[in-house]
């Protein structure tokens, strides 16, 4: 009986535009189910979309619309943008289905019935687009959100709480016990220093609307939008009504999630399982964020890509290619059309490409079939054992979700299996009949190389790898990974090059930026030179630097301004480390009044530079003491 995997995305929120930043989550969790099908696991892969809460109630009335009818309508761009994209996903689940509801309400009844959720009042801000709720600490006095910056809005309603508090040891002692749960080792960190702080009761229902699941112990509350979402996980595979299904496949292997909801997914998620004596998940994987060539993703700024317009351009395998070679899946990266073209030019055309086609190009010229290895020779032995480290290494970096090294180790072995053609030289072989048997050799070990090539690249480029394996008439089959495994004997099709090169000359980009007149509407109006006159700008060093909890960007700073200790708050995270701010000397406004941002005391502000996304602080040219003033 095989071994059953269970893999998930986050379920995607039913009204917002799929773009090729959250592609990049699902494209990457089916090529993982698709490499542990390929190994003979019994692989289950799960996504869909989050329906419920107040956002939804009110763009449902904007239109005119039950909400009901409203997500039915939006959740089908998401089903066939899957299906456009070719993931194998085994269940799309809606939070809006009957199973899911059910499943709801009984995780929810057995948590009352431990005594973990209780009736309060919850009085302070909620943030309607990201449907999360903000203390007065966090919020600041301009009562934005920490995370989206829109306004909040004031709630003060009658709430259950979950006993999150309650669970802040446990959860302390399964970090401890499995190091391995959350990862990468950044975003494990994250989550331990909230964890250490000591974690605060929340917030599970809302009496102000009724588009939600009801609390089966009070009709009047409708569950909290995250904690309803986040039970899809189990609902989909049976929990309350597939005892065999659910025995099977949970816990799951891996939950993959972006890391901005990396909190709800490895903190409260888990205390949630805790409380109804459930198994925890194996693993939380938070990824980064993409930016498209340099800018965030935002509707405003032309750059919300459909992924659709890139794979119309430049095919799917390219894509998918290109996004988990270049870009370290874990970190932020940035997607650049430029590097994309470039990649397929360099990497698919060229490397690959040219080799598929010249070498099958010579088999066909020369022989009537693949031919059998007979005459071997000391750069064969050299091809051989690249070719078995390779296959070592792409087993151990896809077991570790590091996609970027497996892919790199395939194409080293591409790369060299050029060089070999040129040390080789089969051309002048097949000028010599006595060297036709060492000609043979030469092209079966290269047919050889293209056939684990792709079976490596099959649970990643799946049209590409088919085509290879087609091409040169073998089977894609994990078991025949190795050396002299090629069957020969067989007719060989070259046909059309795998991937055609792109003339940069004539070819016209698909990704569009909006052009802004930002750099106009950034004017300010003219001050006086009193008006200056009324800053204290002053030189200080950072003595120490570290993260701002629950934020992306602010780094809270210790500085030395001529002797005095005073700390700041500024928003640089997302570009600057914090070790790598110790010891730079930069400029600070002295005498701005102090402020809170997300509850941490900031008793000034440094100056930097902000082109778009990119931003740079702003230091003094070499050394000068600190508290030294500007003018």
């Amino acid at each position: 009986m095989s071994k059953p995997f269970y893999v998930t995305t986050p379920i995607y929120y039913v009204n917002s535009d799929p773009h090729i930043g959250s592609a990049y989550t699902t494209i990457v969790a089916d090529v993982v189910a698709r490499y542990k099908r390929m190994l003979g696991y019994d692989t289950f892969f799960l996504t869909g979309t989050d329906e419920h809460g107040q956002k939804i109630m009110r763009a449902a009335k904007e239109k005119g619309m039950e909400p009901k009818d409203f997500v039915d309508e939006l959740a089908q761009k998401f089903i066939k943008l899957w299906k456009e994209l070719d993931i194998s996903n085994d269940l799309f689940i809606r939070t809006t289905d009957d199973y899911h509801v059910k499943t709801v309400q009984k995780l929810f009844q057995k948590m009352y019935d431990k005594g973990d959720i209780y009736l309060g009042k919850y009085e302070g801000w909620y943030c309607v687009y990201d449907e999360t709720f903000w203390t007065e600490k966090d919020v600041g006095a301009d009562k934005l959100c920490p995370v989206c910056h829109r306004p909040l809005e004031h709630v003060e309603e009658e709430n259950y709480f979950f006993k999150l508090s309650k669970y802040t040891k446990p959860l302390l002692d399964h970090f401890k016990t499995h190091p391995d749960f959350v990862e990468p080792d950044f975003r494990k960190n994250e989550m331990l220093k909230i964890l250490e702080g000591g974690l605060e009761d929340i917030s599970v229902s809302r009496t102000s609307f009724n588009w939600g699941i009801p609390l089966p112990f009070d009709q009047k509350h409708v569950i909290y939008v995250w904690f309803d979402a986040l039970v899809n996980y189990v609902s989909a595979i049976g929990y309350g009504r597939d005892d065999e299904m659910f025995k099977k496949y949970w816990p799951a292997d891996v939950h993959f999630v972006g890391k901005e909801i990396n909190r709800f997914h490895s903190l409260i998620w888990p205390a949630m399982l805790m409380s109804a004596e459930l198994p925890l998940p194996k693993k939380i994987f938070a990824h980064g964020w993409l930016t498209v060539n340099g800018e965030k993703i935002s509707k405003s700024k032309g750059n919300a890509v459909d992924p659709r317009v890139l794979v119309n351009a430049y095919g799917l395998d390219a894509v998918k290619y290109y996004l988990l070679r270049d870009i370290s899946f874990g970190n932020d990266g940035d997607f650049s059309e430029d590097n994309l073209i470039v990649r397929i030019n360099a990497d698919l055309a060229n490397d690959l490409g040219n080799l598929v086609h010249r070498t099958l190009s010579m088999v066909n010229q020369n022989f009537s079939e693949l031919p059998s290895p007979k005459v071997e020779s000391a750069v064969d032995e050299d091809l051989k054992n690249l070719l078995l480290k390779t296959i070592d290494d792409y087993f151990k970096y896809m077991e570790k979700f590091k996609f970027t090294e497996s892919l790199t180790q395939i194409w080293d072995l591409i790369k060299f299996s050029n060089k070999y053609v040129d040390l080789t030289e089969p051309w002048l072989l097949a000028k010599d009949p006595s060297k036709h048997e060492r000609l043979g050799t030469v092209l079966y070990n290269l047919v050889d190389v293209m056939r684990n090539v792709s079976i490596m690249l099959s649970p990643i480029m799946v049209k590409t790898a088919q085509n290879l394996s087609n091409k040169i008439n073998q089977k894609i089959d994990v078991n025949l990974l190795g050396w002299h495994k090629t069957i020969s004997g067989v007719k060989i099709e070259v046909g059309d090059p795998l991937f055609p090169r792109i003339d940069t000359t004539i070819w016209k980009k698909v990704i569009k930026m909006v052009e802004t007149n930002e750099q106009v509407s950034d004017k300010k109006p003219e001050i006086t030179i009193e008006d200056f006159a009324k800053l204290d700008l002053r030189v200080a060093r950072i003595k120490q630097a570290e993260r701002v909890p629950k934020s992306d960007k602010l780094v809270k700073l210790l500085l030395d301004i001529a002797g005095e200790e005073r700390q700041i708050v500024a928003g640089i995270g997302a570009v600057y480390t914090p070790e790598s701010l110790i010891g730079r000397e930069i400029i600070v406004i002295y005498n701005l009044k102090p402020a809170k941002l997300m509850g941490v005391d900031s008793n000034g502000m440094l100056l930097a530079a902000k082109d778009g996304e990119k931003l740079r602080i702003l230091t003094v040219d070499g050394f000068v003491e600190t508290g030294a003033k500007i003018s």
